[in-house]
């Protein structure tokens, strides 16, 4: 049986130009520069800095498009050489006269190539002395070290892995034997299977006190009362003053639980964070500004003008140089294209940023960040006229320098919850609130969700219990029991 329907679709589909307009307002000020970059590459007839010369208009006003027929690859209505002729070939579109000063030029400084995590581990066995069959297992050792500093597999894996990837055969002892001379490499702690051996090695490689060796018994053989802080059954247990394990815990809470991570010359890359904007207070008013970098001085290259200029005082227009201006044309109206979608760039950044900036006018001035109100993506976006979506690339990607930090702009989004006067409140006005609260408290009874929930109502913020678990997991802050102290 056939059945007919009439659906009624409503899409909106965006062109190539758009999708990569979206693309570069996403980006922050590093990629836009590796973009542009990978632009001028792509394409010779863009080009940065101002010309040397400038082109009289008037010279080419005469449209001749002559020697063209409809059968040809382009038509004479497709190109009009004055266009890419014009004497206005530095944009004046910079935000303001004063974002970009020779203080925003990157200045390039010569970096030494870093040894990784790995390789200074393979060089410290060097000064072991090590048969040929040990070295093969100690460096197959120190290849099965995570970046954090962990073995996380077995022994008889381990011996099985080597058997079948690399032809090495031996026995469970024998790996042991070679993971004790890993244990013997700096950072300490390295090469340990969990949390446990990791602290115990590096409390075996500390100068031996009263302190250091009650903690070592402790991590060997009360971790879990430990973890979970059962500091009265320690005591009990080891027949100590509170002070003698307060003394101890101290020396624990000094290591590194994961002695890879910190390594200067890991394998990760730490990248510097380049602010987008600046927000300065000048006579008790905010100004804004746009990283220079973000404001390249772009034109058409001159030579391609001069191709033009050639083609049209042609008088035999051949085939090949019909080519030769189809692909001209081409090139030039993705410069023109780029230059106009970066201009958008800018004015997109600065005005989101703009109206963030007096949104949250109150916390800008003072830097008290109670004072941030609730915002959300859809109320810049109506002040801005703005898609929502554009407004979040925005907010995600990008850093303003305030006189209190450099931020990630989306941090200063936030929900709205009602007080107990009905007023909106911002989410990150609680959090902070439950923050100093838990700073303030008494470390030795840290104060359960439940009774955070009870001072935050006191202060007029109603607030479930579950709320504030929720906000403290984000707040990355521990329940009650591990904020626990002596």
């Amino acid at each position: 049986m056939l059945k007919q329907f009439l659906n009624l679709k409503l899409s909106q589909k965006l062109s190539p130009q758009q999708i990569q307009l979206m693309k570069l307002i996403q980006l922050p000020t590093q990629a836009f520069e590796q973009r542009l970059l990978e632009e001028m590459n792509e394409n010779p007839a863009l080009e940065t800095g101002k010309e040397d010369e400038e082109y009289e208009k008037d010279e080419f006003e005469n449209d001749d498009y002559d020697d063209f027929d409809d059968s040809e690859s382009i038509d004479a209505d497709d190109i009009n050489i004055d266009e890419y002729l014009s004497d206005d070939d530095t944009p004046d579109y910079k935000t303001q006269a004063n974002n970009y000063s020779d203080d925003d030029e990157a200045r390039e400084s010569p970096l030494a190539a870093p040894i990784s995590f790995h390789q200074d581990l393979i060089n410290q066995l060097n000064t072991f002395i090590l048969d040929d069959h040990e070295r093969e297992i100690a460096e197959f050792l120190v290849g099965s070290i995570d970046d954090m500093g962990y073995i996380r597999r077995s022994i008889p894996d381990i011996v099985d892995d080597m058997a079948f990837t690399q032809a090495i055969y031996t026995d469970e002892y024998m790996v042991e034997r070679m993971l004790q001379v890993i244990h013997q490499l700096e950072p300490s702690g390295v090469g340990a299977r969990d949390l446990q051996e990791c602290l115990l090695l590096q409390l075996k490689h500390k100068t031996p006190t009263d302190s250091v060796e009650l903690a070592a018994d402790i991590i060997e053989n009360q971790f879990d009362a430990f973890t979970k802080k059962h500091y009265d059954k320690l005591i009990q247990k080891y027949n100590i003053s509170n002070e003698h394990l307060k003394k101890a815990v101290f020396e624990i809470e000094k290591l590194n639980p994961k002695p890879g991570g910190g390594f200067t010359g890991n394998n990760k890359i730490t990248e510097n964070v380049v602010p987008d904007f600046a927000i300065r207070i000048v006579d008790n008013e905010l100004e804004l500004s746009l990283n220079g970098r973000n404001a390249p001085s772009l034109h058409v290259s001159k030579d391609y003008q001069e191709m033009m200029q050639t083609y049209k005082a042609s008088r035999d227009k051949s085939n090949s140089q019909k080519e030769a201006v189809q692909f001209i044309k081409q090139k030039l109206d993705s410069a023109k294209w780029f230059i106009d979608a970066i201009k958008q760039r800018q004015e997109t950044l600065f005005v989101t940023m703009n109206a963030i900036m007096h949104y949250q006018e109150e916390y800008f001035l003072d830097g008290d960040e109670t004072k941030l109100k609730p915002m959300i993506l859809k109320d810049i976006a109506d002040i801005v006229g703005l898609d929502i979506s554009t407004v979040s690339r925005v907010a995600n990607s990008k850093y303003v320098e305030t006189p209190y930090g450099t931020k990630l702009i989306k941090e200063f989004f936030s929900e709205a919850m009602k007080n107990d006067q009905g007023e909106d409140v911002s989410t990150l006005e609680i959090k902070k609130i439950l923050q100093n609260i838990i700073e303030e408290e008494d470390k030795k009874k840290p104060l359960p969700d439940d009774q955070l929930a009870e001072l935050l109502k006191e202060k007029g913020y109603p607030i479930a219990r579950r709320t504030i678990a929720k906000y403290r997991e984000q707040l990355d802050i521990p329940v009650a029991r591990m904020r626990k102290k002596i």
